[in-house]
């Protein structure tokens, strides 16, 4: 592979990586931002849902910039607006300042999401094998080092989090990332982008399961251990550490596995393994027991969002076409097909919620029936992968 290739490799990985550091390390010091400002949980909860929906018009906006320009802009342009964002809601002399920083961030938060996907898929496709795990690997890591900067500044003031906003400002400006092709259409014919939706919408059914199940670990899992099961209090943390952390490490090591085993078998396998660890998670006796059942399911579902992306972009990409036509009909699919990561979320934090009120064993047993519509799932993630291009894209 080409130096530029190399290069761009890494850039991506690290937009990949800050993504999760800053959004983990924001998340997890939620509640010092809520002291702060004494919002509510009603408040704190609406200003979340606000930072979702932002997320998915940045997502929207994505395609459009990435039409104009090329998904190197739109990932660069959202790393810059995630560290100006950052920097201002941690130094925020009033709430107000401080939620339409956050509303800034949301809107941040789409952009890289989208972009870094449409950069992930452009270089799996120049590569011509699976590379989207390992992407998302970085993502999950860097929120494993995200957490850990949290647990280590616990005891510090939130100000501190304004040091955060030095890292994707650094990447923004120093990474190398994918060119777009200069040819590339600005404006597609209904053609060129007539692309098979209903196999992209069943591969997004997978999205959405996948992160209905994430957020209900992340979210609900800490609750667990600590009302059903009576953790320590000082471990409840350990619901969404070591699901992260074998999630990462599976992940890492995925971009092998699926080229070894194929996508549609690697995902039943962890359909399987995610419901036993749900199962072990609802009928765990004691919190050792549940941390178990939450490791089990980091390993279970890691591959599901990468491979998900990936079957869309394949889909998308189709043959025969001109590569410059291809990358910006990709681009455009992955920008849309993104928002199937902020319906799930929404969903798995509800859903969880609302059904598991009287008991959060019920509200995880959801989780536990739902992944098993993986199995059938599996078999529209074999997609022929689109030949190598030779241009920019």
């Amino acid at each position: 592979m080409t130096p530029t290739l190399r290069r761009a490799r890494a850039a991506v990985l690290a937009g990949f990586g800050v993504q999760g550091l800053v959004l983990i390390s924001l998340t997890t010091r939620l509640p010092d931002f809520a002291e702060r400002w004494d919002l509510s949980e009603l408040e704190l909860s609406g200003l979340l849902l606000m930072m979702v929906l932002l997320a998915g018009v940045g997502s929207v906006l994505a395609e459009s910039v990435a039409r104009r320009h090329d998904s190197a802009r739109v990932l660069r342009t959202g790393l810059l607006l995630v560290g100006a964002a950052v920097g201002v809601l941690a130094l925020a002399p009033a709430a107000g300042v401080f939620a339409a920083a956050l509303a800034a961030y949301g809107v941040a938060l789409g952009l890289v999401d989208a972009g870094t996907n449409m950069q992930a898929v452009a270089l799996e496709h120049r590569y011509d094998r699976p590379l989207l795990p390992s992407f998302h690997g970085a993502w999950t890591l860097g929120g494993v080092v995200g957490a850990g900067l949290t647990l280590a500044t616990s005891g510090l003031p939130t100000e501190v989090a304004a040091a955060l906003a030095v890292v994707p400002l650094t990447v923004a400006l120093g990474a190398g990332f994918l060119p777009g092709d200069r040819g590339a259409p600005t404006r597609l014919t209904a053609a060129q982008v007539a692309v098979p939706w209903r196999p992209i919408a069943l591969v997004g059914v997978a999205m959405v399961l996948f992160y209905m199940v994430d957020t209900a670990a992340t979210t609900w899992g800490p609750v667990y251990l600590d009302e059903v099961v009576e953790s320590p209090e000082g471990l409840v943390a350990l619901a969404t550490l070591p699901y992260l952390v074998a999630s990462g490490l599976v992940r890492l090591g995925g971009d092998r596995l699926v080229a070894r085993w194929g996508p549609a078998r690697v995902l039943r396998v962890g359909a399987l393994l995610a419901a036993l660890a749900l199962a072990v998670v609802v009928a765990a006796p004691s919190w050792p027991v549940a941390v178990l059942g939450f490791t089990l399911l980091g390993a279970g579902v890691s591959v599901i969002a990468p491979l998900s992306f990936s079957a869309a972009a394949r889909l998308a990409a189709g043959s025969g076409l001109d590569p410059a036509v291809r990358r910006a009909r990709v681009d455009a699919v992955i920008a849309r097909f993104n928002q199937f990561n902020y319906v799930g979320a929404l969903l798995g934090s509800v859903l969880t919620g609302v059904v598991g009120a009287g008991s959060l064993r019920v509200g995880f047993a959801v989780p536990m029936v739902l992944v098993l519509a993986m199995v059938p799932l599996a078999r529209v993630f074999v997609v022929p992968r689109p030949a190598p291009a030779s241009a920019a894209g």
